[in-house]
């Protein structure tokens, strides 16, 4: 089934970020290694790169380009950091996430910022495939190409970022397509040429790097190459009125370079088989050849689960299925899982009809999810994605006391789990006081280090339910700045100081917090840069009682998110 194409301007903003941020350099045919005396790292320190690409993330989000998903979150940060921890320099800091675009394409930024379209996980044929992506993108980081690429082109870099803040300005404040073409007259050649600069040695560098990291983290070394052979068949095809994948325009492919990669996965794949598989370890002698490890009586177990297939169901497939229904149209996409189930031989996988599944929940259809989900469960009983997948369809069908002792039950095998705590206290919150009460004590503990807006509204909601204002205005505050909406954030903190009732822990805390916020927002004045919530800008200001944009609503008295 063809899917309708996603508006333009996401889209538009996805590619001009990738080319904003690309790397560019020399047309040089050999494979540049990392120079111990370059000086790109004093062009941008590792704080001012992670303060760009999380302000990057955090207006991508105002924009609703990401896919903010506690499961799909969890997931392609385990894959990410599977990989990262096996790459030439793991100490480095990474963020995953997924860009809600169905176009093939991935892109790296400032401050180990990787993200993954949906389109490329829901292309992909399997795990391996999807993590060669993410390698090839980690390569870049580790290489420093994005810092050598700003090195390389100092000239023109405050430029291109000049037109990547303008156009994300600009799809802000406007929902067609004609304020942002309007900034890209003047760029756009620019910034295409430097996207197509992005070749040759950085990238078959980032190839090279991303298959030993694949290798390393007991991944097929073939999957990357696999892959864009795939992408380059499509291409291929582009007489027949295809389209050519975006990766394809801003990861340029030869033959060469595809026979390379095909190359170094070869002398892995190798040099893997000369060396012993299994368990190498003797439960017998390993007391004397390893150091003790407090209370492991059997160290061979150690690792012998990790990132296995339970319950005869691939997580990978899962979370393709979810990420389709999460950025499309769940109507349409019931009827596309419904319509191939029925008509497609070898379509009817556990993964399908979880799909199928998410789709009719997020269709208003609980009660037809509960009979797609209770076959699957009963051959996979410790599924937690099932599990919770039921729930939800539970409280969807408006069986919420079924729904809340599953979610408790969850909660308790799975403490802290963020797709758990959140399902559940969204399920708690829309009861009386003291189940709100619960709701925001679930919610507290993940709110230490969290960037997902959610979260903050979720806690929020429940600590307003709950009576506990106070708290629900602090993290209404910063569900609008991790928005991309921090003129709001410090006009509802600035609000919330000058109540009466404040003890002095809180008081201290929205302080703080306005100190945090305050340079943040002078900077955007002094740039002149506009922002859905910048009084500078073409937006008029959000009342005091109207703090909705899109499907995001923040502050006191604002409705919950439409799911």
């Amino acid at each position: 089934m063809t899917m309708a194409p996603r508006r333009f301007m996401p889209r538009l903003l996805t590619a001009l970020i990738t080319a904003a941020l690309a790397v560019s350099a020399g047309a040089q045919d050999d494979v540049r290694l990392p120079d111990l005396g370059s000086s790109a790292n004093a062009l941008i320190s590792p704080q001012e790169a992670d303060d760009y690409g999380a302000s990057m993330l955090r207006e991508m989000r105002s924009l609703d380009m990401v896919v903010d998903d506690p499961l799909l979150d969890d997931y392609i940060n385990d894959l990410g950091y599977r990989l990262a921890a096996n790459c030439g320099t793991p100490k480095v800091h990474f963020e995953f996430f997924v860009v809600k675009d169905s176009e093939i394409n991935a892109f790296a930024a400032p401050g180990g910022y990787i993200a993954v379209n949906s389109g490329t996980i829901t292309t992909s044929q399997n795990e391996s495939e999807l993590a060669g992506v993410i390698a090839h993108e980690i390569g870049h980081i580790t290489q420093h190409h994005l810092e050598r690429a700003f090195e390389d082109a100092k000239k023109d870099a405050p430029l291109m970022a000049l037109v990547l803040l303008g156009a994300i300005a600009a799809g802000t404040a406007s929902h067609s397509g004609d304020a942002p073409m309007s900034i890209l007259a003047g760029g756009q050649g620019l910034l295409a040429q430097k996207s197509i600069n992005f070749t040759r040695h950085d990238e078959i560098e980032a190839d090279r790097v991303g298959i030993q990291t694949l290798a390393n983290a007991g991944f097929d070394p073939n999957a990357m190459a696999n892959f864009f052979t795939r992408m380059q068949d499509v291409a291929s095809a582009d007489a027949g009125g295809i389209d050519v994948p975006s990766l394809l325009k801003d990861h340029p492919l030869t033959t060469q370079r595809i026979s390379d990669a095909k190359s170094r996965a070869g002398a892995l794949i190798a040099e893997q088989k000369a060396h012993p598989t299994g368990i190498t370890l003797q439960k017998s002698t390993w007391e004397k050849s390893t150091a003790p490890i407090a209370f492991v009586k059997d160290p061979t177990a150690l690792g012998a689960s990790l990132y296995s297939t339970k319950d005869g169901i691939d997580t990978w497939a899962l979370m393709r299925e979810r990420v389709r229904v999460l950025a499309g149209d769940a109507p349409k996409l019931a009827i596309y899982y419904s319509a191939n189930l029925q008509n497609q031989h070898g379509f009817d996988t556990p993964s399908n009809r979880y799909g199928y599944a998410l789709a009719l929940i997020r269709s208003g259809r609980g009660s037809e999810a509960i009979g797609q989900l209770q076959p699957l469960l009963k051959s996979r009983p410790t599924s937690l994605v099932l599990k919770l997948a039921l729930a939800d369809a539970r409280l969807q069908a408006g069986q919420r006391a079924l729904a809340l002792d599953a979610y408790k039950d969850l909660n308790t095998q799975s403490p802290r789990n963020r797709a758990v705590a959140l399902a559940y206290a969204d399920a708690l919150a829309i009861g009386d006081k003291l189940q709100a009460a619960t709701a925001a004590n679930l919610l507290r503990p993940l709110l230490d280090n969290a960037s997902e807006p959610e979260i903050f509204s979720s806690y929020a909601r429940a600590s307003e339910k709950s009576g506990d204002s106070i708290r629900a205005g602090e993290a209404f505050a910063d569900a609008s700045y991790y928005s991309g909406r921090p003129f709001d954030a410090l006009e509802q903190l600035k609000r919330l100081l000058k109540r009466n009732d404040l003890d002095y822990y809180a008081r201290a805390r929205i302080q703080g917090r306005l100190i945090e916020l305050t340079p943040l927002v002078m900077e955007l004045h002094k740039r002149k840069i506009k922002t859905d919530d910048n009084p500078d800008g073409d937006q008029q200001q959000l009342h005091q009682n109207e703090r909705c944009s899109g499907r995001l609503c923040f502050g006191l008295g604002a409705q919950p998110f439409n799911n």
